[in-house]
């Protein structure tokens, strides 16, 4: 029992030394300016060409500027707390796939990337109903053409029998 009671004591001295080391530093820290950017979300994840993305950076309270291969540099603003945040238009040559974004916060002494931050998605041609081609070419003419004809014997081959039936 006595054994029992001595390590549950030093346990307890053990416990209590820890945390009485922590909570200064950790006071400190608090109390400590940021060192520079610790956190980037881009959304949405996964954007078309010309889309505009929203960059989000925390650890950076003064602004700062973010780049990428797809878009501009792009200027972050800071909107309270220690977060910046800024929107980027995705460059319509972009290459599809994912790409990282870098921030350089003012003030902070080292810039952070975010590797794949997002993924670009090629575009579609939308209004030409897959076709590239400017009018209908002679064999859409002639299939067009042919189903007219088909119609109009089979319309004509129709009302032929109806009238023929009604005088009998």
């Amino acid at each position: 029992m006595r054994t029992t009671r001595t390590l549950a004591a030093t346990a307890t001295a053990t416990a209590v030394a820890a945390l009485g080391l922590a909570a200064p530093v950790a006071a400190a820290r608090d109390g400590m300016p940021p060192v520079g950017p610790s956190n980037i979300v881009a959304l949405p994840s996964v954007i078309a060409r010309g889309g505009q993305l929203t960059i989000t950076v925390d650890g950076c309270p003064r602004g700062g500027t973010a780049t990428s291969d797809a878009f501009r540099p792009t200027t972050l603003s800071p909107v309270g707390g220690n977060t910046s945040k800024g929107t980027a238009t995705i460059d319509n040559n972009a290459r599809p796939g994912a790409h990282s974004i870098t921030v350089h916060c003012t003030g902070a002494g080292r810039p952070l990337t975010h590797p794949n931050a997002f993924t670009v998605i090629g575009g579609v041609r939308g209004g030409l109903g897959g076709s590239t081609s400017t009018g209908a070419t002679p064999t859409d003419m002639a299939i067009g053409g042919g189903l007219i004809a088909v119609a109009v014997v089979g319309g004509a081959v129709f009302w032929m029998r109806r009238r023929a039936e009604k005088r009998i």
